[in-house]
């Protein structure tokens, strides 16, 4: 039988153009998605993907995916129509608190897409650095967090984003370069350069220079770009997530190395108040974050 679920698995092959991507994006491992694939075929008797690098398109895939991009925006604006008449149409407010620096870059086009589905709900920034920016939700100062870390608080919700690995970032030729991974011993003689936040919010410092009792000297930027060009410049080492520098990456502009054998890898998650989460907007907002995460950023994987 053919469901919705097949429609999305098609929709995902076609603009993903790999196995490994699709099931990133949709939440499942690369084994449930290919023997889901495999089921569909079975099931119809038909091949869908020529197995290629990328993968393409049989006709008989051509014809789901036309199906699929005409009936899922209308099952997607009913569901939201039904949600809208089940809360009486009361407008919704979604006041944004974001704790991670980098998350702009991604925010602001998924705010965008969201309001061509919402465009009743009113959206705001809550500027300014927040010691406690879960306390925000309780003081009903802010009605969703973007953050690093969860805890366990009475009335506050949690919802998984995505993870992503922190990457050294270093001149290009750099002694460290030569390596294939930092240590924190390699942090010891370079400056440490970072966003003027305090060190709980740095993973770096946090979860592997401070457990080693390792302080290099630091200085501070404000934007990513300042911290390239500062790394650039050979004025010191940073870390950064690995899709926000992948870009300057591209372009030889800098060099990164993982941190640790094991790499460095960070989540974000989304925090709201217990009553609010359950409501259709605010749970369309937080699946939008996460739809346009991995459509648009490089090396990102679930966060269960």
């Amino acid at each position: 039988m053919l469901t919705l679920k097949h429609l999305r698995l098609i929709e995902a092959l076609k603009n993903s153009g790999s196995i490994t991507r699709a099931a990133t994006r949709l939440y499942l491992t690369q084994s449930a998605l290919s023997h889901q694939l495999v089921a569909l075929e079975t099931h119809f008797g038909v091949t869908l993907f020529e197995r290629s690098r990328p993968l393409r398109l049989t006709p008989a895939g051509e014809l789901l995916l036309a199906l699929s991009l005409e009936v899922m925006p209308k099952m997607e604006a009913a569901e939201r129509n039904l949600a809208r008449l089940a809360e009486d149409n009361q407008p919704g407010k979604l006041r944004i608190v974001v704790e991670c620096h980098t998350c702009y870059d991604w925010l602001m086009p998924a705010m965008d897409a969201y309001r061509t589905h919402w465009p009743e709900v009113e959206m705001d920034l809550v500027g300014g650095f927040h010691t406690d920016p879960v306390a925000l939700l309780t003081e009903d100062k802010a009605d969703l967090v973007i953050l690093s870390e969860i805890g366990k608080q009475k009335g506050v919700v949690f919802n998984p984003l995505f993870r992503y690995e922190m990457l050294a970032l270093m001149a290009t030729g750099h002694p460290l370069a030569a390596k294939s991974y930092l240590t924190a011993k390699d942090f010891i003689h370079d400056t440490l350069i970072t966003y003027p936040a305090p060190d709980r919010l740095l993973d770096l410092v946090r979860r592997v220079l401070k457990p080693a009792g390792i302080t290099p000297e630091r200085r501070h930027a404000e934007l990513t770009i300042a911290i390239v060009q500062l790394v650039a410049s050979r004025k010191g080492l940073a870390a950064l997530p690995a899709w926000a520098i992948q870009s300057y990456l591209e372009r030889g502009y800098v060099v990164a190395r993982p941190i640790t054998k094991r790499g460095l890898w960070s989540g974000l998650y989304t925090a709201s108040r217990e009553n609010d989460a359950g409501r259709a907007f605010q749970k369309d907002f937080v699946a939008t974050l996460r739809e346009q995460a991995f459509m648009t950023l490089p090396g990102i994987e679930p966060l269960v």
